[in-house]
């Protein structure tokens, strides 16, 4: 039987980054994934928090962008982090779900030092995202990428 649905992928960024995270959003429909990022998603009127926590528990896989400012900013990128952590705790060893991807050089926050990145900035990296979300894609049984 093939999977009919798309991998549901959760993009997790400070706000300041939103221009290249728009661009990462754009690949990835153009690759047959259902990202999620506010600036689209969001609809006037909705409670920003509870679908932002709605949209994380209904994620196959998050990816945390990352960027010198998302890294060292205070706020509620910093508590996403910590829930998208705390939703990969609930998984089994072994599995992809969190996927660090800095998009420029910059450090990696301790508490994802455990995580292997991908550096969207090289040449292969988004080659290397691609591999990732494909394996979580048959971890899940859903649609491969295009």
């Amino acid at each position: 039987m093939a999977a009919s649905r798309s991998l549901k992928i959760f993009l997790s960024y400070a706000f300041d980054d939103n221009a290249r995270v728009h661009q990462l959003y754009t690949q990835l429909v153009a690759l047959g994934t259902d990202p999620w990022l506010d600036t689209e998603k969001l609809l006037p009127g909705q409670d920003w928090k509870l679908e932002i926590s709605k949209a994380l528990d209904d994620a196959d896989v998050i990816i945390l962008c990352l960027t010198q400012r998302s890294v060292s900013k205070e706020g509620y990128v910093q508590k996403e982090l910590r829930l998208a952590l705390d939703r990969g705790l609930e998984m089994p060893e072994g599995r992809i779900f969190l996927i660090p991807a800095k998009l420029e050089p910059c450090e990696m926050p301790y508490s994802l030092k455990g995580y292997q990145w991908v550096d969207l900035f090289s040449d292969h990296g988004m080659d290397k995202l691609i591999q990732s979300l494909n394996l979580r894609a048959k971890q899940v049984g859903v649609k491969l990428l295009a």
